[in-house]
């Protein structure tokens, strides 16, 4: 059974049931002064604490999608995959092939004509060899007949880290958002392209090229809307591209808009930071080039280059967010310079986490919309 699984969830919940009421059944019986006594007493304790916290780390995961995996829970996703097509004659394959298909959670999701469709994907960038799996969300008008030649725009929508791209669908309803606000004439339909920032796990990249590592900005900034718009009817023209994520997801949107305007027209940053951090989970991502450093800070990008030619909304919190005054500044950084439009979602009170994340993507999603060319 895997970590995500609702059967592990369930076991793990009567385990604490059942040790809770074994617990308070044998105290009596346990209450002797003897030394069978109190490791009895010891053991029963500490066996219904360790079911409780796993009871509750595992609601945790699958509310905010940490881990996918036992595998990736302990760390043992450890290389990055790389894929090779040795094509037969004749044979078809690309940077994008779809290795599964679900439909959206709203009434008539099983038509795709009606509710849309998911499409299960693998990724390898054909410049940087970077293997990464990841949904793409076709709205009901992508399968409609009088839509047949239509391109679409497309959003790029990533998860924090660690992260799985399943808590964008499960946890952040990005499809169904999309879904209801196309449905509603609020955004116009667009395609998403759910994935993590996380494409070299365990390891977090930051969404930099790490020398002699993993080229992530070159992915996200080449590789991923080459492959997607070789598969998919996608707009072409730079105003066709938008991208939005939180937290670590948030700050990667922010600095590939600002890093290549001239493939993503908008950005959004829910919760964001402005700068790459280095700590375990990063190891070296700059191996002492300055350059590189100094382009992974977004202060130091408004500071010295030229002020991209993009759009940004980022996000906050009065209350219970850890970013807020940096937010303020970074804003007032944006407009001082008269050239990048900035537009902000300030809410009164919410925590770094997925309530406060679906309460700001609505907003964000027919931002984005008004910002997107179809062409």
């Amino acid at each position: 059974m895997g970590l995500t699984s609702n059967k592990v969830l369930a076991l793990a919940v009567v385990c604490a049931v059942l040790l809770f009421v074994g617990t308070v059944w044998y105290w009596p019986r346990l209450a002797r002064r003897s030394w069978r006594a109190v490791i009895g007493r010891v053991g029963l304790l500490f066996a219904t604490q360790l079911t409780i916290f796993a009871s509750i780390g595992l609601a945790a995961n699958q509310a905010f999608g940490f881990y996918a995996s036992w595998a990736d829970l302990f760390g043992q996703e450890s290389g990055q995959g790389v894929v090779v097509d040795h094509n037969a004659a004749g044979s078809r394959a690309g940077p994008l092939q779809v290795t599964d298909t679900q439909e959206v959670n709203v009434t008539g999701g099983a038509r795709p004509q009606i509710g849309g469709q998911i499409q299960k994907v693998d990724i390898v960038g054909r410049k940087t060899r970077i293997a990464s799996p990841a949904f793409v969300y076709l709205p009901p008008e992508y399968f409609q007949p009088q839509y047949r030649t239509r391109t679409f725009p497309a959003t790029v929508v990533l998860t924090g880290y660690p992260g799985t791209a399943q808590a964008l669908i499960k946890g952040l309803h990005y499809p169904q958002t999309a879904h209801e606000l196309a449905k509603t004439g609020k955004m116009q339909p667009m395609i998403l392209v759910m994935l993590r920032p996380t494409v070299a796990p365990p390891r977090d990249t930051e969404c930099v090229n790490v020398p002699g590592g993993p080229q992530t900005e070159t992915f996200f900034a080449r590789d991923l809307p080459d492959a997607v718009m070789a598969h998919y009817r996608v707009g072409r023209k730079p105003g066709s591209w938008g991208i939005i994520g939180d937290s670590t997801g948030g700050y990667c949107a922010l600095k590939l808009a600002m890093h290549h305007p001239k493939v993503y027209a908008a950005a959004v940053g829910l919760s964001p930071y402005y700068t790459a951090p280095i700590d375990p989970t990063t190891g070296d991502l700059f191996h002492g080039d300055t350059a590189l450093r100094n382009h992974a800070d977004l202060w130091w990008c408004l500071k010295n280059l030229p002020p991209p030619d993009t759009s940004l909304l980022v996000s906050s919190s009065r209350v219970g967010e850890a970013n807020y005054r940096a937010t303020l500044k970074f804003i007032g950084q944006v407009q001082a310079k008269g050239v990048t439009r900035i537009s902000s979602i300030i809410l009164d009170s919410g925590g770094h986490n997925f309530n406060t994340w679906r309460r700001e993507i609505p907003g964000a999603l027919q931002w984005l919309s008004g910002r997107l060319s179809d062409r």
